[in-house]
């Protein structure tokens, strides 16, 4: 009952946290005019389609797809069919569309790679307009340990005990959808730990809340960050290391940081930068990671990683939205360009799939899964892009609709 009596008041003293899943980002997000989607004629249309290629994508037929695209439809059945997915100017689609516009792809793709065109004549492409800011994300590599020693003594924690969250939709209309992360404190309940209470001050430690340890604190730092990796073991072992929640904090983007500060040129920025800047400079480590007090904690796992939709999320085809915008199961062409291996950038005109959802993800922001490895951090890394969007919507349901409503 406390809780209850004390929440409102909390609210009006704090900006509220958002429990969102997926990956967190070193940028940040843009705010553009109100977006709005455009239908294209037929022969933009076309001219698009005729460009479609899954080459940069590492599939040799759109057949490939399927898997992930049988992924999306089984998420968009599991929704309520006839309540509303997308309602913005230019577009309103309830799941139900949604998913017929899927199974229509889906039944297809063995005819696409002939005839690319039967993306435009069988369905509608609406541009998502002023324009899209193209970022990255990836599953990193760490070296790790379940139990602590002299090497790995940096604590990976699974969601704390404490941590509790409660849905702010039933105390007042302004809150639906929004949800708060708190913990029992001597006075009541206050915000989770933070960055600093969690690392500098150990405030978990010794509690049983520990997944694994890891032998860097940056490391640790930037698998938070993305939302997943895989951890290495002595043993020569493997496992997935998975989002399962955050304290709540608003997150702090270091890389906007360490411009204010003047540490690093804006032009020059990137994750990669970031790394050298803290490997050039230790002392600051600690003041920098600090600095963000949004904190996420892991599970480990055998399989993934997950995204929003709850499948595997696959390199190069899925990408976090604003869901808002963006349904989750939705298909989208993107039209970008990609760095390649020898630090070129090749055209990238493509199909890619909405799994996913981040912290910085909002409106028409995007971010590309890159992958696992090497070279997906460096893709990762230096990826922010002005691009085009295209969601795809089947022109049966549209003209069905459109029957329907005369």
């Amino acid at each position: 009952m406390r809780v209850r009596l004390i929440l409102p008041v909390i609210m009006a003293a704090l900006l509220i946290s958002f429990f969102g899943c997926g990956p967190e980002t070193t940028r940040m997000p843009v705010i553009d005019d109100k977006p709005t989607y455009i239908p294209l004629d037929m022969n933009e249309a076309e001219d698009l389609a005729d460009n479609l290629s899954s080459g940069l994508q590492g599939m040799q037929s759109w057949t490939e797809l399927r898997p992930a695209l049988e992924q999306n439809l089984r998420y968009i059945r599991s929704r309520p069919q006839e309540a509303i997915c997308v309602d913005q100017s230019g577009l309103q689609l309830t799941w139900a569309q949604l998913g017929e516009s899927v199974t229509e792809l889906l039944g297809m793709l063995d005819q696409l790679d002939q005839n690319p065109r039967l993306a435009a004549e069988r369905f509608q492409w609406l541009k998502l307009a002023p324009r899209t800011l193209l970022t990255g994300y990836y599953e990193p590599w760490l070296a790790a340990s379940l139990t602590p020693d002299e090497t790995y003594k940096f604590p990976l924690y699974g969601v704390p005990d404490d941590l509790k969250t409660t849905n702010l939709s039933g105390f007042h209309p302004r809150w639906k959808g929004q949800s708060l992360v708190y913990r029992m404190g001597e006075n009541g309940i206050e915000p989770y730990h933070d960055r600093a209470a969690i690392d500098g001050e150990r405030v978990l430690y010794g509690k049983g809340q520990e997944v694994a340890w890891t032998s860097d604190l940056v490391d640790a730092f930037f698998l938070q960050i993305e939302g997943s990796g895989r951890l290495a073991f002595p043993d020569g072992s493997t496992k997935h290391i998975l989002y399962a929640g955050k304290n709540g904090r608003q997150y702090v983007s270091i890389g906007r940081l360490l411009i204010d500060k003047g540490y690093v040129p804006k032009e020059e920025m990137s994750m990669q930068r970031i790394r050298t800047f803290l490997t050039e400079n230790p002392d600051k480590i600690e003041e920098i990671l600090y600095a963000n007090p949004s904190y996420v904690f892991f599970r480990l796992a055998d399989e993934g990683p997950y995204g929003s939709f709850g499948g595997i999320l696959t390199p190069r085809v899925s990408v976090a939205v604003d869901r808002n915008m963006i349904p989750l199961g939705s298909v989208v062409a993107l039209k970008t360009s990609l760095l390649t291996a020898d630090g070129g950038s090749e055209p990238f005109m493509s199909l890619v799939l909405a799994q996913d959802t981040g912290g910085a993800i909002k409106g028409t922001r995007m971010d590309l899964f890159c992958g696992s490895g090497d070279e997906a951090e460096v893709l990762a890394g230096h990826l922010q892009a002005d691009s085009e969007v295209f969601m795809l919507v089947s022109r049966k349901v549209l003209a069905l609709a459109a029957g329907n409503a005369n």
